[in-house]
């Protein structure tokens, strides 16, 4: 299967998924705070962690599943770009410490998640 036909596949359906998390935090919670955004980029970045722990495995034999699964899918799913222009947002909107705790939040939040997944996944497959 060519690599831009699975990069691209990935991308929709990682996009699709950001998309009814979004909808489903903003059902669940209201619109105040961006709470899908945050959870998508903690949970994106837990299954990378799952994943690249898991690719490291079977090497380049695995660039296909990298090319599906982590560029597409989890790069269609997580959202920086919309991050980005929320954080902004709520500083223009004189929510400072509420940007902060969100961009805090989010970087450790998805590092740390990444961490976790890797760690579970070697810890798995050892």
């Amino acid at each position: 299967m060519p690599n831009l036909f699975l990069v691209m596949l990935g991308g929709a359906i990682g996009s699709a998924a950001r998309y009814g998390v979004g909808r489903a935090g903003v059902a669940l919670l209201g619109p105040v705070f961006p709470w899908g955004t945050l959870a998508v980029n903690i949970v994106g970045g837990f299954l990378m962690g799952l994943l690249g722990a898991g690719l490291l495995r079977f090497g380049e034999e695995a660039e296909q599943a990298r090319l599906l699964l982590g560029v597409g899918v989890l790069g269609g799913f997580t959202t920086f770009s919309s991050f980005s222009l929320e954080t902004f947002a709520m500083i223009e909107r004189g929510d400072v410490l509420t940007a902060l705790g969100y961009v805090l939040a989010s970087v450790i939040g998805a590092i740390g998640a990444v961490a976790i997944g890797m760690t579970l996944a070697r810890a798995v497959t050892a």
